[in-house]
Formats: structure tokens, C-alpha cells, sequence
């Protein structure tokens, strides 16, 4: 979601003094350790291999085929053709009365060739099966012939006993797209927001790159490629998120929100109880493989690799580049409240602490009077800090406070006890719902360990939210996490009539220990500083959140249209109306597709895209012109996300060309024209995985309401938006009140509109606009939505906030 803001801000960091010492090194080593670093990885997962590798066999497959053999054997029958004596005449002779000790040993070695010979065949046929895209380029709903081929044999070498890392030596490796594609593509993505000079400027630099720089820097990817497990993702964790000074806050963590309309509970240790045993229960699956891949349209498997460090993992910051610190497990998770940090055990002697015990903890913590040390109340601000600051001061606290910083590194995840209460008012539910997202993304400034995979915040009236570090992995999965952490805690586990877990308290156990940080005096002023920086950049954040529920997901499809293409020309439409000009515009979609795949970008102000909000803003535009324009417009975007999707983007592969130059010393103009670009329109989808936990006929408020992240230029907005069931779309705006060009309570509104004129396209449309507008100007409500600016509400069936 906010690896735009990262994406653009990661050239900074190359020009270094300390970065530049690192790029010394021969881009050949560097390629050589790339592939070394993949390896040691495939090596670290030998157990998982061991369990999953064979696939689409089992481990007991190898005794069926022993067992086979020896019955050949047993019937005077030789299915090794001679094989098995030659391997007996090999073995050492034990004597007569081992004879038949041979003879078992020699099938057994014969069993075991024929089927590691056997499951490297089934696993070479089903990685070429999986590198086949063409059922991603067909129409929605048409599946042809070969497709339907495919599809079969997928289905065949797949075996049946799915677990989650199942697929992963199998996955294709990520192609290198051709630079001259490449190059065109880009020039064509630039088209629409450049001057005839600026844009003849840029095609003159692209063309001159072809031409000096391009097939030197394209054959060290070719290189990585054939050697790495992913040519871009490694380098993309590194100089994209590892290497960049700037503040997590705000300019890398994301948030996820809880149901908007619902909260199951008003007691605070509760929610938290059954949310943290939710959470720990999902990491037990992990850890079993329980959790089934992902399967893309229910038949082309996904990259599981990010799910690895879910939890025990922490960002550690260094002085030139941070690091990923992971464990093999944890059995505590660090908690904040009021200023002060604790240690919570997860685990009893017999497992997992139910939620009722873990609840009481909670409780112990809350009614704990002691106040917070000098200091130590905004020490979390540290982590909100640059980079080189936090590194700086890491030092001091791993000598001083060595035991409370290990305690809160080496948590499963941290969990924070908010004071205040958050969620959807009926009193003010526009103001209300952007406070939420605010407390969420940014807090007070030293309320979240920004460090952590995740810091799970619990607010005093039992809403909750996620905010997540986005350097160990995407949206999806930390989404994928939340969807079940909210089906379990809710349905699963459930609460009494009193709003408490379920299940009985237990005094035998310790209270939660209280970390005491020994902090020196340099480190003082260090907080401080942190601290005052940390509030003024959540000060500047404008977040504005709200549910367009007049139209959703099913009506889009009725009109026989991309929900997603749709969301994007209305964020078009709606972007154009706010600031009178076309954007470069970042879409984010995964390349999960092949082995270690991370994201790639779909630059959604595409020509067509231009042609259609220009139609819907000219008056003499028929509605069946501005309909034919929208529907080639969408076409363009499908074809833009489908080629991102299966390897042939734009971004990755310019990003991997100027890193190989960097290494290489080569200057190019064209490259550094690419990065240099400012993405002020960015954009994120997030995808409702796991529909089956949530009945949306018979309980549609219990849906979760996604999550944002912040703007990614200083004059730009970030926007994500989720298909909350079939009606409901809810959008996530963020920009800088600093900015004199941005307003996200405007856009909103634009949005709104944008949506409703296209809907209007369509016969059906019309009379959803004309309601809608009619609403509008008679009570001044926002239609089919709840809140944006002060236009009303709508009353949830079931909620503690109201």
C-alpha cells in the first residue's frame, strides 16, 4: 500500500556517503550474493521442503513404491530391469546371513532414485504449467480450450493435500520484461501528463539510453535472474524500505481497520484477550501450514514466502540501512499502557493462555496505578524518529535497558492499551471515523512501536486496528491475518451477556512482569527531539474515511465492467476536479504470481483514461459517447494490471536497471528522469480474501472497513478503498493539511460525485443519481454513505459506540 511514498523517496538514499561506500562493490558480487542470500533461504526451509517439496506426492508415497517393488521382487519380477543387482554387487558384503539385508537395502535405493526422479519431473511439469498466463490475458467468463487444458492439468499435478508452502518450489521465477517494451510502455504511461517539449525531452533520453547504457545494464538482470530467486524483490526490500532515513510514521506503516458499524464488546481487556489468542491461533496455523495457499481466481497458486514473518519479527534500524530481525518464536507478546511497558506471557505450561486468562492480564495491566518513569512514557517515540537518530540512540538502550528492549523486540507482536475511545460516533460520524483512521495511522506520536511487524491497538471502548511495518511484507497478507483475527474473535470465540471472554479467570498466574528502562541522560533529549518531530508530522496528516454504500461491487458488475477499473476512472475523474489537471497515478498489484514476488505498478492515468474524463466534463459529450470512452478506458487498465501482474510491468524492472547502474557507476539521464517523478495521486485496492468467514446477507455491518496509509507527495493524496460486501465501497483519503493544493474531505466529496456521474451512464445509474441528489439537497445528507462532512449518518443494527 505505501511503498509509493517509499518508491520515490528511495533515490535520496543511494546518494548517501555511507550508501555510496556500499555500492562499491562489483554488481557481480552483488548478483552473486543475491543469489547466495536465496539459497541460504531455500536451505533455512529444509523441513518445510521436507513436508511440502515432494508435492503433489507424500513422504508416504516413497513407502507405497518400496512396498511395490518388494512385492515384484517377491513375485520373481525385476521392475529395475537389472538395476537392483547392480546396486547389491556395490554394497558391502556382510556375509551370507545379511544376504537378504542387501536386497532390501538395494530396493530401498532403487525406490528412493525412482522417486526423487518422479517428483522432480512432477515438479518441472507443474512449474512450466504455472508459467503459463493466458488464462490471465482472456475476457472475465470466457475460459477457452487451452486455458480449460491447463486448468486440468493443474488440477491433476497438484495432488490434494494442500499446505501453505506446498507450491513454492514449484512457482515460476519472475521474467525480465524486454527493455525496449519497458521503455516504450513508460513513455507511453508519460504521455498524458507531459508538455510536447517535455515529453520530446524525455523520448530523446529514453532513446539514448537504448542505445548506450540499456543491454550492458539489462544482461547483469538477466544474470540475477537466472541465479536469484526474484531479480528485483531483495533489492526492492533493501533500497526501497531498508535503506531509506526517513520516519516509519506516516511514511511507511499503514493501518487496517476494525467493522466499522459494529464493536462485539465495550470491555477494553476483552477485546484484546480474545483478539491476541485470535492472533496466536492464526500463528499456530502458520507454523502447522494449515493456512491454504492462496489461489488466484480458485486455480493459479501464490507466492506464501511473506507469510514467514508475520510475527517474533522486528525492524532493527542501523546507521546506513536497517535490518529484518525475525525469531522461530515467541511466547510473549510487550504491551503499552499509559506510558508504561510490560511483558505478557502467551503460554502456560499446557499451551496457549485462553482468552479469559489472557483477558485478566489485560485487566491487571489497565488497573495498574503506577505511573510511567521520566522519560520512558514517550520513549516509543524513538521509533518514529529518522532512521540514523533511532540507530544512534539503539546503542545506548541495548546497554542500558538491555533486558525491557529485548522484551519488546522479541515480542510475537505489541499490543497497545489506548486511554481513549475511538470508532464510528452517531453524535459526529464524519469527524469521528477520521479521528479513528488518524489514532490508527499515526497515534499520539509514542503510543506504537513502529518497529514491529504489527502493533495491535486496543481502544478503551474496545475498538481495535492494526498498524503495520511494511518492510517485511504486503497488504494482502497482513489483511489475509486481520480476516480471520476478526472472524475468530467474534464468532469463534464470541463473548458472554456481560461482554467478557468466555471461559473462567486464573489467579496461579503471575502478573504481567513491568519493564523498567534504565535510560541514560543523552538519551533525554533524543526522546524529546523524537517526540516533538513525531507530533508534528501526525499533525500535518489530514485522514478522511467514509463508506459510499449507494451503489457497490454488484452494480458495477451488472454493468458488465472491472470493479476495480471503475473505482480507478472515478478516482481519475474525481482527481481531476480537485486539483484541474491530469497526475501520475501508482496503483499497486502483486506479483505474487511467481516465486518471491512483491508488487508492481499499474500507472492508471492512461491516454484512454484522459479521453474519458475529458468526454465527462464536456457538455456537448453524449451519455453514449462518455460510456464508449469509460469502456475503453477500463480495457486499457485491465490489460495494464494483467501485464503487471504476470511479470511485464514498467516500474520493477526501471527500478532494477537504475540499481544496476548505481552499482556499475553509469550515469543516465533517462534513469534518473524515471526517479525523479512525483506520484501525487497514489492508489490501493484491498482485497477481501477470505469471503467465507463473513456472512454479508445476514450480518452485512460485520465486514471489515480496510485500512489506509499515508499521502506520498508533500501536494499529493493517498487513497485505498475495499469492496465491503456487494453495496458498500469505503474509501481512505490522506494528504498534508501543509499542502495548499490537497484537501481529503474535498476529494471525498469528488469522489462521491465522480461515482454517482458515472452510475448515471447506465440506465439502472440514473435513478440511483437522481435519489441520491434529491437526498442531497433535502437534508443535506450524504447519499448511501455515512459521514463526510457533517452529511449525516447511518444508525448500525448492532453497536457499543452509539
Amino acid at each position: 500500500m505505501a511503498e509509493a511514498h517509499q518508491a520515490v523517496g528511495f533515490r535520496p538514499s543511494l546518494t548517501s556517503d555511507g550508501a555510496e561506500v556500499e555500492l562499491s562493490a562489483p554488481v557481480l558480487q552483488e548478483i552473486y550474493l543475491s543469489g547466495l542470500r536465496s539459497w541460504k533461504r531455500h536451505l533455512s526451509r529444509f523441513w518445510n521442503d521436507f513436508l511440502t517439496g515432494v508435492f503433489p506426492a507424500s513422504p508416504l508415497s516413497w513407502l507405497f513404491l518400496f512396498s511395490a517393488i518388494q512385492l515384484a521382487w517377491f513375485l520373481q519380477l525385476d521392475p529395475s530391469l537389472g538395476l537392483m543387482e547392480k546396486i547389491k554387487e556395490l554394497l558391502p558384503d556382510w556375509g551370507g546371513q545379511h544376504h537378504r539385508l542387501r536386497g532390501i537395502l538395494a530396493a530401498a535405493l532403487f525406490a528412493s532414485c525412482l522417486w526423487g526422479a518422479l517428483i522432480f519431473t512432477l515438479h518441472v511439469a507443474l512449474r512450466l504449467l504455472l508459467s503459463y498466463h493466458g488464462w490471465l490475458l482472456e475476457p472475465h467468463g470466457a475460459m477457452s480450450s487451452p486455458t480449460k487444458t491447463w486448468l486440468a492439468l493443474v488440477r491433476i499435478f497438484s495432488g490434494r493435500r494442500l499446505m501453505l508452502f506446498s507450491y513454492q518450489r514449484s512457482l515460476p521465477r519472475q521474467p525480465v520484461p524486454s527493455v525496449q517494451d519497458t521503455v516504450r510502455k513508460y513513455l507511453e504511461s508519460v504521455r498524458p501528463v507531459l508538455s510536447h517539449e517535455d515529453f520530446d525531452w524525455t523520448a530523446a533520453l529514453a532513446k539514448e539510453f537504448l542505445r548506450l547504457q540499456a543491454s550492458l545494464l539489462q544482461w547483469h538482470l538477466r544474470l540475477k535472474s537466472w541465479w536469484a530467486s526474484n531479480y528485483v524483490s531483495d533489492w526492492w526490500e533493501e533500497f526501497v524500505y531498508l535503506r531509506s532515513r526517513n520516519s516509519l510514521m506516516v511514511n511507511s506503516n499503514y493501518y487496517m481497520m476494525d467493522f466499522l458499524y459494529v464493536t462485539p464488546t465495550p470491555v477494553q481487556a476483552a477485546r484484546a484477550g480474545n483478539a491476541v489468542h485470535a492472533l496466536l491461533l492464526y500463528r499456530h496455523r502458520l507454523d502447522r501450514q494449515e493456512i491454504l495457499p492462496t489461489l488466484l481466481m480458485g486455480m493459479r497458486p501464490l507466492c506464501s514466502a511473506q507469510y514467514e514473518k508475520i510475527f517474533n519479527t522486528t525492524r532493527i534500524p542501523g546507521v546506513q540501512k536497517d535490518h529484518i530481525r525475525h525469531l522461530g518464536d515467541s511466547r510473549h507478546v510487550a504491551v503499552f499502557h499509559r506510558g508504561r511497558f510490560f511483558r505478557v506471557g502467551t503460554h502456560s505450561r499446557s499451551g496457549l493462555l485462553p482468552p479469559r486468562a489472557l483477558e485478566q492480564q489485560f485487566q491487571r495491566i489497565l488497573d495498574d496505578p503506577s505511573p510511567a518513569c521520566p522519560h520512558e512514557e514517550h520513549l516509543a517515540a524513538l521509533t518514529a524518529a529518522p532512521r540514523d537518530l533511532w540507530a544512534q540512540v539503539r546503542r545506548s538502550l541495548k546497554t542500558q535497558a538491555e533486558d525491557a528492549l529485548e522484551a519488546v523486540e522479541g515480542a510475537a507482536f505489541f499490543v497497545s492499551l489506548d486511554s481513549e475511545p475511538q470508532g464510528l460516533t452517531r453524535e459526529d460520524p464524519a469527524a469521528s471515523l477520521d479521528a479513528y483512521a488518524h489514532a490508527l495511522l499515526a497515534g499520539r506520536g509514542h503510543d506504537r512501536w513502529f518497529d514491529k511487524s504489527f502493533t495491535l491497538i486496543v481502544f478503551s471502548n474496545g475498538k481495535l486496528g492494526l498498524n503495520v511495518e511494511h518492510s517485511w511484507a504486503d497488504c494482502p497478507i497482513s489483511g489475509h491475518m486481520w480476516e480471520f483475527t476478526l472472524a475468530t474473535e467474534c464468532f469463534q470465540l464470541g463473548y458472554s451477556a456481560d461482554g467478557h471472554c468466555k471461559g473462567h479467570p486464573d489467579p496461579s498466574l503471575p502478573k504481567p512482569q513491568r519493564l523498567h528502562w534504565d535510560l541514560p541522560e543523552k538519551v533525554h533529549l533524543s526522546i524529546s527531539l523524537a517526540l516533538r518531530g513525531a507530533k508534528t508530522l501526525s499533525g500535518d496528516i489530514d485522514c478522511h474515511v467514509f463508506p459510499f454504500s449507494h451503489f457497490g461491487k454488484s452494480f458495477i458488475k451488472r454493468c458488465h465492467l472491472s470493479s476495480d477499473s471503475f473505482i480507478q476512472m472515478a478516482l481519475q475523474l474525481a482527481h481531476f476536479r480537485d486539483r484541474g489537471q491530469f497526475c501520475l497515478t501508482y496503483e499497486s498489484t502483486m506479483t505474487r504470481l511467481f516465486l518471491e514476488g512483491r508488487t508492481e505498478t499499474v500507472r492508471s492515468c492512461t491516454k484512454e483514461a484522459c479521453s474519458f474524463v475529458n468526454a465527462m466534463e464536456d457538455k456537448g459529450k453524449t451519455d453514449p459517447q462518455c460510456l464508449a470512452l469509460l469502456r475503453l478506458a477500463v480495457d486499457k487498465h485491465q490489460a495494464l494490471l494483467k501485464a503487471a501482474m504476470s511479470g511485464q510491468g514498467v516500474d520493477r524492472h526501471l527500478f532494477a536497471l537504475y540499481i544496476v547502474s548505481q552499482f556499475l557507476h553509469l550515469q543516465s539521464p533517462f534513469l534518473d528522469q524515471v526517479h525523479s517523478e512525483q506520484w501525487q495521486l497514489a492508489t490501493s485496492q484491498i482485497p477481501v480474501q477470505q469471503i467465507h468467514l463473513f456472512d454479508v446477507h445476514n450480518h452485512p455491518d460485520y465486514v471489515s472497513s480496510g485500512g489506509g496509509f499515508g499521502p506520498v507527495d508533500d501536494h499529493g493524496y493517498g487513497v485505498s478503498y475495499i469492496f465491503m460486501g456487494d453495496n458498500t465501497i469505503t474509501f481512505h483519503i490522506s494528504s498534508k493539511k501543509s499542502s495548499t493544493k490537497t484537501d481529503s474531505h474535498r476529494l471525498g466529496q469528488h469522489i462521491e460525485d465522480a461515482l454517482l456521474d458515472m452510475a448515471s451512464l447506465f440506465q439502472e445509474g440514473k435513478r440511483l443519481k437522481q435519489g441520491c441528489r434529491g437526498l442531497g439537497e433535502d437534508s443535506g445528507y450524504r447519499c448511501g454513505s455515512l459521514p463526510c462532512h457533517s452529511r449525516g449518518s447511518r444508525a448500525p443494527t448492532t453497536s457499543t459506540n452509539f
